[in-house]
C-alpha cells in the first residue's frame, strides 16, 4: 500500500472511530500532517481523493469539511460507471436493478404519503401527455422516468437501497432506451407498466407493487438489448 492510500485509511479510521463525524471541520493540515505522520503533501493529495469521493469537502477560504456521508451522496458515483458501459455489461448494471427494485417497490407499497402518490400520478399524466405528440420528446420521458423511479425507492425506507437503485441506471442509459422504442406501441407499454406500479402503490399491494415492478424492469432489459443491436 502506498503512502497515500495508508493515509486515506487513517482518514477513514478517524471517521470509523467518530473522531471526524459528518459536517466536522479537520484539524488545519499542519496539526492534521502530524497527527498522522505524513508530510503536508502526501496530506493534501489524500484530501483530494477523499474529496473525488465526496468523503470530504473543501470550502474556500474556509477549509476541509467532512461531508454528510449519506449513502446517495457516497454512491453518486455509480450512475457515472453505469452511464460508461453503454455495451452488453450494460445489461449487468440493469440485471443488478431487476434484483433490488422490486423489493424496494414493494417496500415503498406501505410506506408512501398521499401527496407522494399523488405527486406519482401527476408524473404519469405528464407522460402520458408527452408520448402523444410528434415528435415524441424522449428527453421530457427521460426526467419523467427518473423522478418516478426516484420517489419511488426513496420510499423504502432503506436509505442504501435506495442509493444503490437510483445509480444502478444513469441518465444515458435511460436515454437510450427511450430513444430506441421507435414504435409508438413500445413507449405506451412501458407508460401502462407504469401506471399499474403506481396503481399497486395506490392499494398498498406489496406483492404486485414487486410483480409489476420486476416485469417492467424486465422490459427495460429488454429494450436496451434490442437498442445495442441496432
Amino acid at each position: 500500500m502506498g503512502v497515500i492510500e495508508a493515509t486515506i485509511e487513517k482518514v477513514k479510521q478517524m471517521l470509523v472511530d467518530g473522531e471526524l463525524l459528518p459536517g466536522q471541520k479537520l484539524p488545519v493540515e499542519r496539526d492534521l500532517a502530524d497527527q498522522l505522520g505524513v508530510s503536508r503533501n502526501t496530506l493534501r493529495e489524500a484530501v483530494r481523493a477523499l474529496t473525488t469521493m465526496r468523503v470530504l469537502q473543501t470550502r474556500q477560504g474556509d477549509g476541509t469539511y467532512v461531508t454528510s456521508l449519506s449513502p446517495g451522496l457516497l454512491l453518486d458515483g455509480l450512475s457515472f460507471v453505469a452511464d460508461l458501459h453503454l455495451d452488453a455489461e450494460a445489461q449487468h448494471f440493469l440485471h443488478v436493478r431487476r434484483l433490488l427494485e422490486p423489493e424496494a417497490t414493494a417496500l415503498a407499497a406501505t410506506r408512501m404519503p398521499e401527496p407522494e402518490l399523488a405527486r406519482l400520478d401527476e408524473l404519469l399524466s405528464r407522460a402520458e401527455r408527452l408520448a402523444g405528440q410528434s415528435p415524441v420528446d424522449h428527453d421530457g420521458l427521460v426526467d419523467i422516468d427518473q423522478s418516478f423511479h426516484s420517489l419511488i425507492s426513496s420510499r423504502c425506507g432503506n436509505a442504501v437501497l435506495a442509493a444503490v437503485i437510483e445509480n444502478m441506471s444513469g441518465r444515458t442509459v435511460r436515454a437510450r432506451v427511450w430513444r430506441g422504442m421507435t414504435d409508438p406501441g413500445a413507449v405506451q407499454r412501458t407508460l401502462r407498466e407504469h401506471r399499474l406500479i403506481y396503481q399497486a402503490l395506490r392499494a398498498g399491494d406489496t406483492e404486485r407493487a414487486r410483480l409489476h415492478a420486476a416485469v417492467h424492469i424486465l422490459g427495460v432489459e429488454d429494450a436496451l438489448v434490442e437498442a445495442t443491436h441496432e
